[in-house]
C-alpha cells in the first residue's frame, strides 16, 4: 500500500438533503467551495455527514460525488466505519472503488471492544478494505478509548495516516510519545492547542461554512506563525462553541443552508433541525466575522 501523507484542514462534509434523499448536486457545490476556500482534504460521511443514517448505496453515492467534484484537487478520506467488522471492511471497499484516497475508521461504538479487538479491527479495515486509514478516536460518541498504546501498535503496522482526536490535549503528548503518526484535530476550539503541540492539522466542521478562515489559521499555525493563528483562533472562537451547542450536523447544516451553501437543512431522525435559538447564535457568531 503506497504511503499517503495528508497535512492541514480537511473538511468533515454535511450530506445535504432535498426531499429526504441525498442531493448530489449540492454536495458537489459545497465541495467547489471547500476548494476555493483552500481546503487540504476531505472527509465525506463522517459523523458530520451523518453516516450511521446513510444506506450503504447512499454512503457509495456521497463518495463518488465527493471525490468527482474534487477532481485531484483535494484529498478524500472517507468515513467507512461501523461497529461491525465486515461491515466496515465492505464499506472500505466501496471507498476504494469510488476512488477514495483513504478511510476514516471510528472506533467501533456500542458494542465496547478490548484494545486487542481494536487493533484487529482497525486492521481488518486497512490490511482487507484496501484504503490506508484515519484513526478517529471521539469517546463521548462510541463510549470506547483507542489507548495511545493501541494507536502506536496499529500505526507500526503500516497503513496509517493519522489519528483524528477529539478529547484533549494530553492524549496528543502521549500518544507522540509513542508514535510518529500525524494527530488531527477532530474539535474546532482544540485546533490552535493542538497544532502548538505538534498536531497536523484538522478534521473540522466549522469549515464547510468558513473553509478559507479555518484554512488560514492552520496554515498560520503549521507554519509556526503562532501569534497569528491565536489570533484567528480568537476571531473565531464564538463560531467553534456555537455549532456544537446542538448535536453535530444540526447546527451547521443550519449555518450553510443560512449562507446558501445547501437548499435544505434537513437532517434524518433521531436528529432534528436546528432549534431557532441556536440557529439565531450560529448566524450571529458567523455575522460577526
Amino acid at each position: 500500500m503506497a504511503e499517503l501523507q495528508i497535512r492541514g484542514t480537511g473538511t468533515a462534509l454535511v450530506t445535504p438533503f432535498t426531499n429526504g434523499t441525498v442531493d448530489t448536486a449540492a454536495l458537489a457545490r459545497l465541495v467547489e467551495s471547500q476548494i476555493a476556500g483552500g481546503v487540504d482534504f476531505l472527509v465525506p460521511c463522517g459523523t458530520t455527514g451523518e453516516s450511521p443514517t446513510l444506506t450503504d448505496p447512499e454512503r457509495s453515492i456521497v463518495i463518488e460525488t465527493t471525490v468527482a467534484a474534487a477532481a485531484g484537487r483535494a484529498r478524500v478520506v472517507a468515513g467507512t466505519g461501523t461497529n461491525d467488522t465486515p461491515h466496515s471492511i465492505a464499506m472500505t471497499k466501496a471507498a476504494k472503488a469510488a476512488g477514495a484516497d483513504a478511510c476514516l475508521a471510528v472506533a467501533p461504538y456500542y458494542n465496547k471492544p478490548t484494545q486487542e479487538g481494536l487493533y484487529r479491527h482497525f486492521r481488518a479495515m486497512i490490511d482487507e478494505g484496501g484504503l490506508p486509514a484515519m484513526l478517529y478516536h471521539i469517546r463521548g460518541r462510541t463510549g470506547i478509548d483507542i489507548e495511545p498504546e493501541t494507536v502506536a501498535r496499529t500505526a507500526a503496522a503500516g497503513g496509517v495516516i493519522g489519528l483524528k482526536e477529539t478529547e484533549s490535549v494530553d492524549r496528543l503528548t502521549r500518544i507522540r510519545q509513542l508514535t510518529d503518526v500525524p494527530i488531527f484535530s477532530g474539535d474546532d476550539g482544540l485546533t490552535w492547542p493542538m497544532i502548538a503541540l505538534g498536531a497536523a492539522g484538522v478534521v473540522s466542521v466549522a469549515s464547510n461554512v468558513i473553509p478559507a478562515e479555518v484554512s488560514a489559521m492552520v496554515r498560520a499555525a503549521l507554519a509556526g506563525e503562532m501569534d497569528a493563528a491565536l489570533a484567528q483562533h480568537e476571531r473565531l472562537a464564538d463560531v467553534f462553541r456555537v455549532i456544537v451547542l446542538e448535536p453535530n450536523p444540526q447546527p451547521i447544516k443550519a449555518a450553510c443552508k443560512d449562507k446558501g451553501l445547501i437548499p435544505d437543512d434537513d437532517v434524518r431522525l433521531p436528529l432534528v433541525r436546528c432549534s431557532d435559538a441556536v440557529r439565531k447564535a450560529v448566524a450571529e457568531a458567523l455575522a460577526a466575522l
